[in-house]
């Protein structure tokens, strides 16, 4: 069922209709992660936005192909074309291959991304398996006369390029403004012909691990060359979505954008998206700043920053319940506050399973709840809306299962598909403990130990045993259940 889905072009800053290249398919290139640390909270937010898009596409009919790569080369200290690569000071201070270094820290990446219910991409390519598609980048650029030699380094010539484009579309800048900030930090980099061009090859130093050979010298890509590359390689020289935090815009879009354009004459992507990004007291939240707390320091609990541990969905509803495009400052009022709100919702799913129909229905809103929903995500994927009109549902849910209103057989048949699509498919929310990676068997004994217990408790109370029945509640109550008795026997959670 395909739908007019608005999206903010960051390009055009305005939302507009999304008109794929090729009918029912789409191309999706999303910039994925320097493996060299732990992934953190703001590692989430750009994987778990893209994710909603690529499931939001696919479930509207469109066959999706989804790049994400993984920058294991060519990202310099400080994002500069100086200093030595992430991967290789890591790999230097733990004494390791640096490829150890990536595969230990990729292997913790999807581990992080499959807690969080993060779809895999389509294909996953490594900068280091594709030095051959960014030499041939660089050549083009050379025949193009957008790029220069020096040193064995090669360089984009931003000022060139200039005259001709425009460096700084994306991001909104002035290119005087550019190389006036960027003089200021020139030292050691006079082998460029302005201070704002940045490094298609650089010529590896004699202490650089990681090199390879090419027609300038022996050394590596420079970090903008891999995206240019790849997405060409494996969504052709015109795609629809390029997506990642908004971080990213400068320099390394607008890298892209140049890269692009000086290479082929146009830009490969017609809509630009970004995420914005995960604050710790109003500062962005990022490996380089040291003010992060990774994924699993919040699945454990284990940082000075957290008074408890959260779980994968918890951080997954964080950050859904805000727009994609708005700041989200980090508290742990703010997580307690998801984490009550997922159990809410989760409590009405399963009472929703257990509802029985009537003749009729109490509410005309359900009729009406799959086309609300569809609404707020085609309108650049409102997933704080969606997430309301469910909790509205959630209160008359409770109110059926109270007793309080009634539903029609048709319209709980609805209800049932709508949050199966929204909650679990869209939202991606896992909705039981052992989807969440716990034993399935284990659960299940775990709720039948439990339902056990208040089965001989309501024995109990039936026998007029009150004092073995409250024995039984204020045990399972210790342990931290919450038991509520209902005319027809009992509810408990945890």
């Amino acid at each position: 069922m395909k739908q007019n889905l608005l999206i903010y072009n960051t390009l055009t800053r305005s939302k507009e209709l999304f008109k794929p290249l090729h009918e029912n398919h789409v191309g999706m290139y999303v910039c994925g992660p320097t493996v060299y640390g732990d992934a953190h909270l703001g590692h989430a937010r750009p994987a778990i936005t893209f994710d909603i898009l690529f499931r939001y596409l696919q479930e509207i009919g469109y066959k999706v192909r989804y790049v994400r790569n993984i920058t294991d080369v060519g990202h310099l200290e400080h994002d500069a074309d100086e200093g030595e690569d992430k991967i290789a000071k890591k790999a230097r201070l733990e004494q390791l291959e640096p490829m150890e270094v990536v595969q230990y820290y990729l292997n913790r990446y999807h581990q992080a991304m499959e807690a969080l219910n993060v779809l895999p991409p389509s294909i996953e390519p490594h900068a280091s398996g594709h030095i051959i598609e960014q030499i041939q980048l660089v050549k083009d650029i050379l025949d193009n006369g957008f790029a220069y030699e020096s040193e064995g380094s090669v360089y984009f010539d931003v000022v060139k390029y200039n005259q001709q484009y425009h460096y700084g579309k994306l991001s909104g800048r002035n290119l005087d403004d550019v190389i006036n900030t960027s003089r200021d930090n020139l030292d050691g980099q006079s082998e460029k012909r302005n201070p704002v061009d940045f490094a298609l090859w650089k010529k590896a130093q004699p202490e650089h691990i990681m090199r390879w050979p090419s027609p300038w010298s022996n050394g590596f890509p420079g970090w903008h060359c891999e995206c240019t590359a790849m997405g060409k390689k494996y969504l052709g020289e015109s795609f629809d979505i390029h997506g990642g935090g908004m971080d990213l815009v400068f320099p390394h879009h607008e890298c892209e954008i140049a890269q692009a354009t000086a290479s082929q004459g146009k830009d490969m992507v017609h809509y630009w998206m970004h995420n914005n990004m995960i604050t710790i007291n109003g500062q962005k939240m990022g490996k380089s700043l040291g003010n992060f707390i990774t994924l699993d320091q919040f699945f454990k609990g284990e940082h000075p920053l957290l008074t408890q541990a959260y779980s994968a969905m918890t951080i997954r509803f964080f950050i859904l319940q805000a727009h994609y495009r708005s700041t989200v400052d980090f508290s742990n009022e703010a997580l307690q506050s998801s984490e009550k709100g997922l159990e809410r919702l989760m409590d009405s799913y399963k009472r929703l399973q257990m509802l029985q129909p009537s003749a009729n229905s109490s509410s005309d809103d359900i009729k009406t709840l799959r086309q609300r929903c569809f609404d707020a995500m085609n309108d650049d994927l409102n997933t704080p809306i969606v997430i309301s009109h469910l909790f509205d549902a959630g209160r008359f849910i409770n109110s059926v299962y109270d007793g309080k209103a009634t539903i029609s057989a048709e319209d709980l048949a609805e209800l049932k598909e709508v949050f199966k699509l929204f909650v679990e498919n869209i939202m991606g929310l896992r909705v039981s403990g052992a989807a969440q990676g716990e034993n399935p068997k284990k659960e299940a004994a775990f709720q039948a130990v439990v339902d056990m217990l208040l089965n001989m408790r309501m024995e109990a109370k039936a026998n007029k045993d009150w004092a073995k029945a409250d024995e039984i509640r204020n045990s399972l109550t210790a342990l931290g259940f919450e038991i509520k008795d209902r005319k027809d026997g009992f509810e408990w959670k945890i």
